[in-house]
């Protein structure tokens, strides 16, 4: 589930030409991902345990439809948001459809809901950090988008 995740795999081919990262913002989330995928990766290879038929559970189905149904929600929202202007269109535009109709920030919605469903799945302290972050940074930036 972590590294079929849409930001790193689908998200990159699909965006248009937009504003600038800083530099400091890039090398700060390289070093997070980086950082990130090591503890995941390195938490459930290594350390996790998991019965037989654990992936027939209801806590890891539970979870892993979570991740999916959030993954939905975030390609859906984002595809709105990339076609919110015309090419040349400046300005701001109030993105309507899907989940938008229900939160101002879908996109990180649909995020914060894959990583908690990641999180459930996996039954790792690790991967409910890592989605408690999520909902950290993704809630103030959601924040800051509604206002």
């Amino acid at each position: 589930l972590y590294f079929v995740h849409y930001r790193a795999l689908i998200f990159p081919l699909l965006i248009r030409e937009g504003k600038p990262t800083p530099f400091l913002t890039f090398v700060l989330a390289l070093l997070f991902c980086v950082f990130n995928g090591y503890l995941q990766g390195r938490s459930l290879t290594t350390y996790a345990t998991y019965p037989p038929g654990w992936l027939g559970d209801l806590c890891f189905i539970t979870g892993f439809l979570g991740w999916l149904i959030g993954m939905a929600i975030n390609i859906h929202s984002d595809h709105i948001l990339r076609n919110l202007r015309k090419p040349g269109e400046t300005g701001y535009k109030i993105p309507r459809g899907g989940m938008f109709e229900y939160v101002s920030g879908a996109n990180f919605f649909g995020e914060i809901l894959e990583w908690f469903g990641f999180a459930l799945a996996c039954c790792t302290i690790e991967s409910l950090a890592f989605a408690l972050c999520t909902l950290f940074i993704l809630g103030s930036r959601a924040r800051q988008h509604h206002k």
